[in-house]
C-alpha cells in the first residue's frame, strides 16, 4: 500500500519559510567555475634533444612467438611421423621390448633405464615400452614425512631428456591402457647410426 503524501497546512508552511529565512546554509552555494583552458606546459628539454617518436598502434599479443597453445607444460613437442604418433598414442604399436622399473629404487632404475635404451637401440628397435607404475598409494613408511609417491613416474621422463639417453630419444608418449597406461611410458627410439 503506497503511502500518501503530506502536504503542509498554511500554519506550518509559514513557520517553515520563517526558519528558513534565518538559517545560514553550511555551504554557501559557489557560481559554476568556468573551466580554463590550461597552457600548454613548457618544454624543459635542452634545444638539442628531439621530441621522442609517437608510439605506433599496437594490440596485445602481436608479437607473441609461440601462439599454440600446448595441452600442458610436460607434454613434449611432436618430433616423429604425425599419423605413426597418432597409432602410437592410440596404443596401435606394438612395443618390440619393455623393462620393468617398477619396484625398483631411483639408484638401481637410472643405470638399468640407461642399459636398456642404448641396448635397444643398437639391436635396431624403435619402439619400447618403460613400466614405471604408477606409485604405490600405501606405503611401508608413515612417519611424520610424507614420502611422495610415484618417484620414478616423474623422474623417468626426465632422465630420457638427458645425456646419453637424449642422444637415443626421438619421442616420449604416456602409454595406452592396453600396454600399462599411466604406469608406463612409449618410448620411439631414433634410428642407430651407420658407420
Amino acid at each position: 500500500m503506497a503511502r500518501r503524501r503530506k502536504t503542509l497546512s498554511p500554519e506550518e508552511r509559514a513557520l517553515w519559510d520563517h526558519v528558513a529565512r534565518q538559517v545560514q546554509p553550511l555551504h554557501p552555494r559557489r557560481p559554476k567555475a568556468q573551466p580554463q583552458k590550461t597552457a600548454p606546459m613548457p618544454d624543459d628539454r635542452p634545444a638539442d634533444v628531439p621530441a621522442p617518436p609517437p608510439l605506433a598502434p599496437f594490440t596485445i599479443g602481436a608479437r607473441a612467438q609461440d601462439t599454440q597453445p600446448r595441452t600442458a607444460p610436460s607434454d613434449p613437442p611432436v618430433r616423429m611421423d604425425r599419423r605413426a604418433y597418432t597409432r602410437l598414442k592410440g596404443g596401435k604399436l606394438k612395443p618390440e621390448a619393455r623393462i620393468d622399473l617398477h619396484g625398483m629404487t631411483l639408484a638401481q632404475a637410472h643405470p638399468a633405464l640407461t642399459r636398456f635404451i642404448l641396448s635397444s637401440q643398437g639391436q635396431g628397435r624403435r619402439l619400447v615400452l618403460v613400466i614405471t607404475g604408477k606409485g604405490s598409494r600405501s606405503g611401508d613408511d608413515d612417519g611424520p614425512i610424507p614420502e611422495r609417491r610415484g618417484v620414478l613416474r616423474r623422474q623417468v621422463p626426465h632422465w630420457l631428456t638427458q645425456a646419453p639417453l637424449s642422444a637415443a630419444v626421438l619421442q616420449t608418449a604416456p602409454a595406452h591402457r592396453r600396454h600399462g597406461g599411466e604406469g608406463a611410458l612409449y618410448v620411439y627410439l631414433r634410428k642407430p647410426r651407420q658407420g
